[in-house]
């Protein structure tokens, strides 16, 4: 085993969840550790030997000097220079903290090569996450065979000293994400010889735990139009994302502008095509996974250091234009920013009987954050298909690591979709209130009129 890896039983005990039975919330012991040897969200607090990755001492919560939400995050590491450059030349010996998906990327395009900066822990919660996070440590529960969750209310991190691989999803699925915000996010697919189409969206996302009456069973509501280029514009996508979605299927609706109606839509889910993304994304492979996890086994690995996207304000520069950060074959490399650090490493391999175009998936989720960073999505035969990343950073105005995109390159179609860039759009609004009818089908029919 990878000496970088530490396995999942020397951190808190790798226990199968064979039977599919609830498995108990955290012991007294456990929780006392948080705060202590372990941040608030369960990582661990210390840095690394070699002291690449540094201590955590609360992480980001002060925006710098001059920031205002309208021009957009400023980089608070703007003037840090790369330590080294991993390109095809040098990849061997750094091949022990990389992905296989980077590996390949790495032999696969020349021009590919992963700039690294110091590390810096800057993920941070609100202080009242962190005593909801303490306070439903030990209520919290699996069930339904790693479906649904028991005895949780709100916590943005239920597991924080996790024993499964599921245990670990369910963090990154129910993270904090500030309540609610409206934001606009582009879509690009881009073909082997650098062009694409911005697809434009408004979309709001409000966490049922922020909802002064949201319905059980609930983990957030999803409202989504599409805004440009004229052909697709106008097509709306309304969801109600169950917590357990075997218990109770994800909840969709569509409104298609030409028919002038708004239908159910079951389709969205699980492995089928976003209709905007030229077949290279699937509909839970947004956020790098979101949905009902029943059609694979989930394996922690354990922990691994490895070079990661982190901290990415230079992408998120709003003055940079998309025809700036789209190049043939992979973003413009220079704008992007990995760093050393701990990640859990999730294995989910397709159970037997089980349809889904990916049979296995390899997820790399930040200790700090829990957002999965990264993912290595292969195909029935076993092959390497497509990679995913997703570019974080700490958004210290509202004290919350949403990522601020995220990205598919298909190996084998030479393809690439970004999803998520804001560059040349109106900036995100957090923190916005909502109630059941502003998601409503019939809220989604008035908004088509």
């Amino acid at each position: 085993m990878n000496k970088n890896l530490i396995s999942a039983a020397a951190l808190g005990g790798l226990l199968a969840l064979a039977s599919g039975s609830a498995m108990a919330g955290l012991s007294a012991d456990e929780i006392a550790r948080l705060g202590r040897d372990l941040t608030p969200t369960g990582a661990e607090k210390a840095g690394n030997a070699s002291g690449s990755i540094p201590a955590w001492t609360g992480g980001l919560t002060t925006p710098p000097a001059g920031y205002s939400p309208e021009k957009g995050y400023i980089d608070p590491f703007a003037d840090e220079k790369p330590l080294y450059s991993i390109t095809q030349a040098n990849v061997a010996q750094y091949a022990d903290q990389l992905s296989p998906g980077y590996r390949a990327l790495l032999a696969k395009y020349p021009s590919y090569h992963m700039n690294v900066y110091p590390s810096h822990r800057t993920a941070a919660l609100p202080a009242a996450e962190y005593a909801q996070i303490a306070q439903e440590a030990a209520k919290v529960e699996l069930a339904n065979g790693g479906n649904g969750l028991l005895g949780y209310q709100k916590s943005s991190v239920p597991f924080p000293v996790p024993k499964s691989g599921i245990e670990v999803i369910y963090n990154h699925l129910v993270r904090y994400r500030a309540g609610g915000y409206q934001y606009y996010p582009t879509e690009m697919v881009v073909q082997a010889n650098g062009s694409f189409t911005p697809v434009r969206r408004e979309v709001k996302v409000v966490m049922a735990s922020a909802m002064g009456n949201p319905e059980s069973n609930r983990l957030f509501y999803y409202l989504g139009k599409v805004t440009s280029p004229e052909s697709v514009a106008g097509g709306q996508t309304l969801i109600h994302e169950p917590l357990d979605q075997t218990r109770e299927a994800r909840l969709a609706w569509t409104y298609n502008p030409g028919q002038r109606r708004v239908l159910r839509a079951p389709e969205i889910a699980y492995d089928s095509p976003v209709s905007t993304s030229d077949g290279l994304r699937t509909n839970d492979s947004l956020d790098l996974f979101n949905g009902a996890p029943d059609k694979y086994e989930w394996k922690l690995v354990g922990k691994k250091e490895m070079l990661v996207p982190y901290n990415t304000y230079k992408l998120a520069d709003r003055s940079l234009k998309y025809k700036d950060i789209i190049q043939a074959s992979h973003l413009d490399q220079d704008l992007l920013r990995y760093e050393p650090h701990r990640v859990w490493v999730v294995e989910a391999t397709l159970k037997p009987g089980e349809r889904h175009i990916y049979a296995k998936r390899v997820f790399y989720i930040d200790e700090d954050s829990w957002s999965i960073l990264g993912a290595d999505l292969y195909d029935g035969r076993g092959e390497l298909w497509r990679v995913q990343e997703a570019h974080s950073l700490q958004r210290y105005d509202v004290l919350s690591a949403i990522h601020v995109s995220d990205v598919a390159y298909d190996l084998q179609a030479r393809r690439y979709v970004v999803y998520g860039l804001e560059n040349e759009e109106r900036t995100t609004r957090f923190g916005i209130t909502a109630s059941l009818k502003d998601f409503s089908p019939a809220a989604l029919r008035r908004a088509g009129r």
